[in-house]
């Protein structure tokens, strides 16, 4: 991680000041690096959602013989890999980032906050859609899901559009609560919100008012989104409101515990 302090208070090797795409490339290179030489962070957001679709989808067989039924399940799962990879990555990864002795050095670079919290977005985002990878090969395999590239290419789209909201909860989640508070809240927050937005259980189980609750929630509005990009079913009316909505918040969330942070340790 010293490579990026030095880049961002030098010049580079043809004379010029380096740039925040060169910053960018060199927090997302490290941050990258960093989740890698951790096999069982990286593993965890692999296997949980993979053992979920395994037991709970492909042993069902009106669930796994349905074409319709079985994509579905593939893109709720899927979702929940997106929601768990960005909620741990930010979540617990910015809170113990900033137990680091190296974090006060990074956040008082002239740089400023960008490079660095592009880079860990992106990064997020990369091992999110590795959490998806193997959800869509057991769907693939072992059920009769099977959608069109076009509809796969929108899926993916769909759920890196609906991974924003969760990624700055994430964030204000890490830049608000120690790495101890922050492991327990964010599974607090995870599967409750999983259960309610049809993750694991589809929505037309639920009772009337539990349906209401739910599409208030933006794991229902990201699924039904997901699932209507997937199979053409359509969403909910409103679902795009609601995600937007929550992207709102959370966004403020965020960057009021980034400022609560800077001033507390910077002071």
């Amino acid at each position: 991680m010293s490579t990026i302090g030095a880049a961002a208070s030098s010049r580079d090797g043809a004379g010029g000041v380096v740039g925040p795409a060169r910053l960018t490339w060199l927090h997302l290179k490290y941050q990258f690096l960093e989740s890698v030489r951790v096999p069982i962070a990286v593993l965890g957001n692999l296997i949980f959602p993979a053992l979920a679709m395994f037991f709970f989808v492909v042993p069902q067989e009106e669930v796994a013989s349905d074409p319709v039924a079985s994509t579905i399940a593939v893109a709720s799962l899927s979702l929940f890999a997106i929601c768990s990879a960005s909620l741990f990555t930010y979540g617990l990864g910015v809170a113990e980032d900033r137990q680091q002795p190296f974090d006060p050095f990074l956040r008082s670079l002239p740089a400023g906050p960008a490079p660095r919290m592009i880079g860990r977005i992106v990064n997020g985002a990369i091992f999110s859609l590795f959490g998806v990878v193997p959800v869509v090969l057991i769907g693939w395999l072992f059920t009769a899901a099977a959608p069109s590239p076009v509809q796969l290419l929108a899926g993916v789209g769909t759920l890196l559009l609906v991974a924003v909201p969760f990624t700055l909860l994430g964030i204000g989640v890490g830049y608000s609560l120690s790495a101890k508070a922050a492991l327990p809240v964010v599974q607090v927050i995870l599967f409750p919100l999983a259960f309610a937005g049809g993750l694991f259980l589809p929505p037309q189980l639920f009772p009337s008012w539990l349906d209401g609750i739910s599409m208030a929630t933006p794991t229902r509005a990201g699924r039904d989104l997901v699932v209507q990009a997937v199979t053409g079913e359509a969403a909910y009316s409103g679902a795009w409101l609601v995600l937007l909505g929550w992207t709102v918040a959370f966004a403020a969330l965020a960057g009021w515990a980034y400022r609560r942070d800077e001033g507390r340790r910077f002071r």
